[in-house]
């Protein structure tokens, strides 16, 4: 099962407020612990949404928003991807992760949806071009 842990923003990660150097070290010791259980796929932080933009499609229109995004409760400061056996098994992780601050935040665990979840919509020729897709992804980020 593959899942991403979604980051929420705080207020000092939403002004760019650099970690300590001892949360640092704690949180790439926790890295180190995912990738060697084998569980790490992918992860990063995230810069803060006065550095983004939002695309929002409203009645057939485009608009573009510059950040940052005030008016949102809800942001992502970063993020992991981990390939682990169950739902249970990513908390267990979550709950390792460092908070060396002692701050209020919080993680949020979403399962990627897998081909069986689209049923019939997804059909074979479908399939084959997402397969197809994905095969073209891997080879650009080898080149990388």
């Amino acid at each position: 099962m593959r899942v991403m842990v979604l980051v929420k923003s705080t207020p000092e990660t939403e002004q760019a407020a650099s970690p300590s150097e001892q949360a640092i070290a704690e949180m790439l010791e926790f890295n180190e612990e995912l990738v060697n259980a084998g569980v790490m796929v992918d992860g990063d932080g995230l810069a803060p949404s006065a550095n983004g933009a939002r695309v929002r499609w409203e009645k057939g229109d485009i608009r573009v928003i510059d950040g940052p995004f005030t008016e949102s409760k809800e942001l992502v400061a970063g993020y992991w991807v981990w390939e682990v056996k169950s739902l249970e098994e990513a908390i267990e992780y979550a709950k390792r992760i460092p908070n060396t601050e002692g701050e209020d935040w919080e993680v949020e665990i979403r399962p990627f949806v897998q081909p069986e979840d689209f049923g019939e919509a997804l059909t074979p020729e479908l399939q084959a071009k997402n397969d197809e897709l994905r095969a073209r992804e891997q080879a650009q980020q080898e080149r990388r």
